[in-house]
């Protein structure tokens, strides 16, 4: 049961790295310049479903310690299957391209003035070989890149705050933590917990580690959750900060687009912080984060289709490659672009994720096949408002939604849920104890 620190270490970096990507570097400057003197009550917001969700979700991993499938196949085999299906396709069509894009804007394009299609072909290049080198992915991931982000993530934050004013705007939102849960979603990381959870159990059987047994691996998975879950915190909440103090000395030009509002203020902060050094440090700084991020989305869903068809190598091959040639693609796109496309996917698809993976960290006495089935179909059903709501928006949906509590902040699933949990573990119950 003992684990040795080293590989405590490197898991924790590689869990870590594997989350951080683009919307995580370049969300939360801006969304603390617009909270203002709000940015504690963003933060707290921002955390809910950009840390705690998804470090619960590597909990579910650690209890499990099987694919992405075994996390909804409680509620029934085809529903599993359809909803892997559909997430390894939105992963590698939506936040995938997402960390190229982000790449060539703020890092490689200001610098070499080169085309997206350029850049997206050499960079999904080089994600395909090191996803094709499957078993060094946690050593080169957790022992070399992710060090070298945390700390010039830690110099950015903590030379900017020290220097900083500490002065801040006035907030631009009503609503601070519900603006904070939903700009979390943006992350992906709930998402990205049961993806690149699946990676990291694969990653241990790859490796030569003292792990093998299901105790010790399960030990070593939730701790490296918790650290890569602190990170997590502390790193955001630092950005987060850093934008809201710096409100006042970085001028944000709010007719570009959010995509650039996001790049030009988080380059404000490098160069604050860092002198004219910021830029290089910002562009590598980007370059690493997405570039781990697109490994482990390309990695955990070749690993699931190599699974789904008999274990074939070969079918691990064809997806890593169709999913980078999918990431060139997709990658022509500007970031704000991709994201206008993710948010609708987003409010369907986000809410059930959250569900499966509170509901299979629970004791099994509690989360029962029945609970599972009601639950995800309840969550189902009052999503769809919140997708058309945002699609094709009407006085008629709204008169609707008005009556659904929270439906005005995308967020009508979250008391039907909990509702249909506590009714159906009751039913549950009852049926137990009159068996017995």
């Amino acid at each position: 049961m003992n684990i040795q620190r080293k590989e405590l270490l490197v898991t924790s970096f590689a869990l870590f790295s594997l989350f951080f990507g683009a919307g995580n570097l370049l969300l939360p400057p801006l969304l603390g310049y617009n909270a203002g003197e709000n940015w504690l009550w963003v933060t707290i917001g921002f955390m809910i479903t950009a840390v705690v969700i998804p470090i619960i979700g590597i909990l579910a991993h650690a209890r499990l310690q099987g694919t992405l499938f075994d996390f909804g196949k409680k509620v029934s085999p085809v529903f599993s299957l359809i909803y892997c299906i559909i997430i390894y396709i939105i992963a590698v069509a939506i936040p995938s391209p997402r960390t190229a894009a982000a790449t060539h804007e703020i890092a490689i394009h200001p610098a070499f003035g080169t085309s997206p299609l350029l850049t997206s072909a050499i960079y999904f290049s080089l994600v395909l070989i090191f996803v094709l080198n499957r078993s060094k992915i946690l050593n080169v991931i957790g022992k070399f890149l992710t060090p070298f982000i945390v700390i010039m993530l830690l110099a950015v934050i903590g030379i900017g705050l020290s220097s900083s004013t500490f002065t801040t705007g006035v907030s631009q939102f009503e609503t601070p933590i519900v603006t904070g849960i939903l700009e979390g979603y943006q992350t992906f990381d709930a998402i990205g917990a049961v993806v690149v959870g699946a990676v990291i159990i694969i990653s241990l059987k790859f490796k030569n580690m003292k792990v093998s047994a299901f105790e010790s691996k399960r030990k070593l998975i939730r701790q490296s959750g918790f650290i890569a879950g602190t990170g997590l915190f502390i790193i955001y909440a630092g950005l987060i900060s850093v934008g809201a103090y710096y409100g006042s000395e970085i001028e944000v030009n709010s007719e570009l687009s959010s995509d650039m509002q996001r790049a030009n203020l988080l380059r404000g902060i490098s160069i604050a912080s860092l002198g004219e050094f910021g830029n290089t440090v910002l562009s590598i700084l980007i370059s690493l984060a997405c570039f781990t991020t697109a490994i482990g989305i390309v990695a955990g869903t070749a690993d699931y289709f190599k699974g789904l068809l008999n274990d074939s190598q070969t079918v691990y091959i064809l997806t890593a490659i169709i999913a980078c040639v999918l990431g060139v693609v997709v990658g022509q796109l500007d970031f704000n672009s991709i994201i206008m496309v993710a948010v609708p996917v987003l409010l369907c698809v986000y809410p059930i994720t959250i569900i499966l993976i509170l509901l299979n960290v629970l004791p099994e006495r509690l989360a029962t096949p029945f609970v599972f089935r009601v639950v995800v179909f309840i969550t189902f059903l009052f999503s769809i408002p919140d997708v058309v709501g945002f699609i094709s928006p009407s006085e008629g949906l709204k008169t609707f939604t008005a009556f659904i509590p929270f439906a005005k902040h995308s967020l009508g699933w979250v008391l039907p849920a909990l509702l249909a949990f506590i009714v159906t573990s009751l039913l549950q119950s009852k049926s137990t104890t009159a068996k017995a």
